[in-house]
């Protein structure tokens, strides 16, 4: 795992829809903490540091440290987070609290690697398309991976990459595929781009391979007045 991102925060009395409006002028983001049999708590963070560490994959699948006051430090995840609908600012935030000894569920993102070293991937006319870009897993916080990585260096025209391919770390599992109910979907595949359909047209795709295994499966804030409900 990466180095732990650590948010500072502030515990806030002052909450509802008038007080959240402050804090943004303020340049200060609302939050909330829950979770772990605990109360759910009101926290302030600054703008500019979230904003900050919000620029990084790692923020959204990874475990963080969040040091509220001056001692007092909490594991969490981010659970919810709104932003404007045009302005670089976060709206609000949700985090939920984790415990070392409690399975989690968390998605982490898909990195797809040596696709261009691939035969498909130096083939005229073929092109390699990606379906998932995260997937849902479980463990606990300590083997909680950064991101899965998934070799297409082998993949040829016509081939199609499963989410059973995946390569995983000790202790993690993906929550589709457990249990009786286990899917396997389609992550990638390589298919032919007709030359009459230029450039700019999307390659035909093999709607049967897209549906395979997924039989029996079943905001951003409109505006600065809005506030998430557990306000």
């Amino acid at each position: 795992m990466s180095d732990v991102i650590s948010i500072n925060a502030e515990i806030r009395e002052d909450v509802g829809k008038g007080a959240s409006r402050r804090l943004r002028h303020e340049g200060k983001v609302p939050a909330v903490i829950y979770g772990g049999h605990k109360d759910a708590v009101s926290l302030t963070l600054q703008q500019h540091q979230l904003l900050h560490e919000a620029e990084n994959e790692s923020f959204y699948s990874t475990i963080l440290e969040l040091q509220v006051g001056e001692k007092k430090k909490q594991q969490v995840v981010v659970r919810d987070m709104h932003r404007h609908p045009y302005k670089p600012v976060i709206m609000h935030i949700d985090f939920m609290r984790v415990s070392a000894k409690e399975i989690l569920k968390i998605s982490v993102p898909i990195h797809f690697v040596d696709e261009d070293e691939s035969p498909a991937g130096k083939t005229s006319g073929v092109v390699i398309q990606h379906h998932m870009t995260e997937v849902e897993i479980s463990a606990l916080p300590r083997n909680v991976p950064e991101f899965l990585s998934v070799d297409l260096s082998e993949m040829d025209a016509g081939d199609t990459v499963m989410l059973s391919a995946i390569d995983l770390p000790e202790g993690v599992e993906i929550v589709a595929m457990a249990g009786e109910d286990a899917i396997d979907m389609p992550i990638a595949n390589a298919v032919h781009v007709k030359e009459s359909q230029g450039a700019d047209v999307e390659p035909e795709v093999d709607e049967d391979i897209l549906l395979e295994g997924a039989e029996g499966a079943e905001g951003d804030l409109d505006d600065e007045e809005e506030e998430p409900e557990n306000e």
